[in-house]
Parts: structure tokens; sequence; C-alpha cells
């Protein structure tokens, strides 16, 4: 009986080939935008999720002031740290797995006639760790180095392509503004972060030897630690924020004159953010699903018009009026359904080349093309319902005589 009904609904479809196809563009184009947008929403939010990886896992970065805030942006003056400040932590914060102090400076790289302005940090060998950056050549600084303040570097791989195009910069020398440099390592390529920061665009120094010949202080600008695996970042970040107020003696009830920022905080507000605006722009979408099921009602009321004489006919040898309104509500719900197959496909399609196009990975999301079909055939079932009712309750007798 369905089988029948099934193959009586695709021959009605085939008569009006044209106009169905009119009909069903609505769906397709609808299950196509919600597909799209979706998935777009699901690489964007993996390549931030990726791109914050990239700074380092499990990492928090500790800074003095207050923060950033106000409409201005601007930040609360603090005094800087010191190196002792980041012994302390490494010393009396056992879920942390490495600690880096750090200090900037933007400087110009000389080699030959060839420079470059870029960002100059001097740190530790513990950067490397808590960043997760491997190296593409060379070493890290080593315990000598660090406590002489030898002057070595380690350049990243824009400063290697800037300066040394593919030659092996390892042992050959650099010089920051006037200072000559040993080039000891290499950083191996990170790429552009989501706020478009190069990250490879710098040189690395023995902190010892920034706070001698480059700074002519001893300041610390900020502390990266990265945490264990396993264990909670923002466990660490209590445990780092009262150590660091008995460290700059800050009254209780007073306000901290230094800042903590999780990693983790900044990955789950962006992935957040992502996530409601890929589902406001999938819920945009779907309102031209709506208007697709609202024009196959139309083209199904305009069918049950037409096919009058029809319907008299089948109830007039017999045919209950459940066989008539199975009749119509089956071929509103195949061509809603070939509206789906055919708007998943394109929707697809588009994503795919959309993400290339974008810089996002393509991730597929079986969950969508489910809910797409699901929704295609409901919106078959709601909207071909009232034309199906209809051409039940027609009268034979009635329907004989139309013309």
């Amino acid at each position: 009986m369905w089988w029948e009904t099934f193959m009586l609904a695709l021959r009605a479809i085939r008569r009006n080939a044209l106009r169905s196809g009119l009909t069903v563009l609505g769906i397709v184009i609808g299950v196509a935008a919600v597909i799209t947008m979706v998935t777009l929403g699901g690489g964007a939010t993996a390549k931030v999720t990726k791109d914050i990886g990239k700074l380092g896992s499990n990492m928090l970065q500790v800074r003095p002031g207050q923060g950033f805030h106000g409409p201005g942006g601007a930040r609360a003056s603090a005094e800087p740290f010191e190196v002792a400040d980041a012994e302390a932590l490494a010393r009396e914060i056992a879920d942390l797995e490495a600690v880096a102090p750090a200090a900037s400076r933007s400087m110009q790289v000389i080699r030959g006639n060839e420079n470059r302005s870029t960002t100059v940090t001097g740190t530790t060998d513990g950067f490397v760790l808590v960043r997760d950056w491997d190296l593409s050549a060379g070493r890290i600084f080593n315990p000598g180095e660090l406590r002489s303040g030898r002057a070595v570097c380690v350049i990243g791989a824009t400063v290697r392509e800037a300066l040394f195009g593919g030659l092996d910069p390892v042992g050959e020398t650099v010089r920051l503004d006037r200072i000559s440099f040993k080039i000891i390592g290499v950083l191996a390529a990170k790429g552009l972060t989501s706020f478009g920061t190069d990250q490879d665009d710098l040189v690395l120094v023995p902190l010892r030897t920034f706070q001698r010949r480059i700074a002519g202080n001893t300041d610390v600008q900020r502390i990266y630690v990265s945490a264990r695996d396993g264990v909670a970042t923002d466990r660490v970040k209590i445990e780092i924020e009262h150590l660091m107020r008995q460290r700059r003696r800050i009254a209780p009830g007073a306000e901290d004159d230094f800042f903590v920022r999780d990693m983790q905080e900044i990955v789950s507000t962006l992935t957040a953010t992502t996530r409601v605006l890929t589902t406001l722009l999938g819920a945009v979408a779907a309102v031209s699903l709506l208007v697709g099921g609202i024009g196959i009602m139309n083209i199904m009321l305009v069918s049950v018009t037409e096919r009058t004489r029809e319907i008299g006919t089948r109830m007039a040898i017999g045919a209950m009026e459940r066989d008539v309104m199975r009749q119509f509500l089956v071929e509103s719900v195949v061509l809603a359904g070939l509206g789906g197959i055919c708007g998943i496909i394109l929707g697809l399609a588009a994503a795919a080349v959309g993400a290339r196009l974008m810089g996002v990975p393509f991730v597929f999301n079986p969950g969508i093309v489910c809910l797409a079909v699901a929704f295609s055939a409901a919106v078959g079932i709601v909207f071909g319902y009232f034309p199906a009712r209809q051409a039940a309750r027609l009268d034979p007798i009635e329907a004989l005589r139309h013309e």
C-alpha cells in the first residue's frame, strides 16, 4: 500500500516536473543555507580553539597592572615583576609544568644589508615549554648562557625567512641594533593567530642578556606559566593570585595590582561567541525552510484543485478518505525530502568551498545533516497536511461534476 502510494506520488511529481522543481527550490536553499552556516561556524570554532592552543598548552600569563578595562582599554600601571617572583612561582606551586619570565622590546635585527623590525624577548629556556614551541633547528639556551648573559639568540621562522631565506642560520651572527648575537636555534613556524598577529616574528635572547645589554634594568614585564596535564587551570590561577598577593604585600580587601590571564578562559569565551553566532545564522537560514514549506502547501492546494475529478473517481470506486489523504501527504513529503537531499549536497559543497576561502577547517557535522533531513520531512508533513485533508474531505459526487 505504501509503496503504491509512493509510486503514485513520484508519477504526479514527474507529471509537472518544472513546477515541482520550483516548489522544492525553497527547501533546497533553506537546507543548504543551514548546513553551510553551521558547518562554517563549526570550522571557525575549531580554528579559534587551535589558534589559542598554539599560544601554549594549559598556559596562563601573569602581568602587572589590573587588566584591560574601560572604554579606552587602558591598563592600570603597577610595579613590574622581578625574576624572584617567577622563581617563587616555580618553587611554591607544585602544579606548574614550567615557568618563564619575559620582557620584550621592538628592535631592528640586522644581517649584512638585510634588516627587519621585530620583537626581541628576553626569557629563559622554559619559554618553549610553556608555549609548547618546537625548534626546527639548533637548540634553546643552556644554563651557562642564562647565568652569564651570553649574546646568543633563537630566531622565529619569519625572521629566518626575511634574513636568510632558505639558508641554515644556526651559527651565524646578527645584530640587534648595535649588539652582535650568535644564532643557536630556530623556532618552528606557528603562523598567525586568530587576531592576525605573526607569532614567528620574534627573536629570543637570555633574560639576563636582555636586562643588562638591552633594557638596562631588571624588570620582568610578564610571567608565562604552564599547568601540568590534568590540572585545572582555574585552580592554578587561584594559587598564583594568592602567592602573588603575598609577594607584592597587598592588604586584605585591596585590589590586585596584577592580573592572571587564563588561556582556557579565552578559548571558552571565543568558542561560546562563535557558537552563538553560528546558531543565530543557522536560525536565520532556517526561516527559508518555512518559506519553502509554504510553497509546498501552496502548490499542493493547486494540485488538489486540478485533480478534483481524479480524486472523485478514486473515491467513487472505493478509495477511503485516509487513502486520498495518504496519497497527497506522501506526495508532499517526497517533495520536501527531495529538496532536503539536494540541499544537503549543495550545502556540503558550499561549506567546503567556503571553508577553503575563509581558511578554516571543514568540520563535517552529521548531526546537522540528520536534523536537516528530519526538518525537511517535518516541513512536508506539516505543510502537506492541510491540502491532504482538504482532498480527503471532497464530496465524490461534487468532485465528479467538477470541470
